[in-house]
């Protein structure tokens, strides 16, 4: 086994932390009206069949686009689940065209296992 460094995994945890978040976080998060955007990545029949209250849906065919993403709010991104790269690569796209971004961990199927709201 590596032995990883202190410092490194403190570097670490503090990035992921920083632009991460749980669902019990973002339900808070919503709870207390922070000024978040919520953006959904699955595809629209996906979001239709049930999503995050509030969630507006940019599948990946219209990143580009950047509707419904907000500069003055902090951008958080789902999608399907934990093995769903779909998130990550919107958080990063959306990043570069400098949007503040964060992603759910665990996408929708977490948000569900917490027996959270769905619209």
């Amino acid at each position: 086994m590596t032995v990883v460094s202190p410092r490194k995994a403190s570097k670490f945890f503090r990035a992921k932390m920083d632009f991460t978040t749980g669902p019990m976080e973002l339900d808070g998060m919503i709870k207390r009206g922070e000024r978040i955007r919520i953006v959904d990545v699955r595809e629209p029949e996906d979001y239709v069949a049930g999503h995050i209250p509030g969630a507006i849906n940019l599948p990946k065919e219209r990143w580009a686009t950047f509707a419904g993403l907000s500069r003055e709010d902090v951008n958080i991104v789902y999608c399907y689940s934990e093995v769903c790269h779909l998130a990550a690569e919107a958080a990063r796209d959306f990043a570069l065209n400098d949007y503040s971004v964060m992603e759910l961990e665990g996408g929708f199927e977490e948000w569900q296992k917490h027996d959270l709201p769905v619209e």
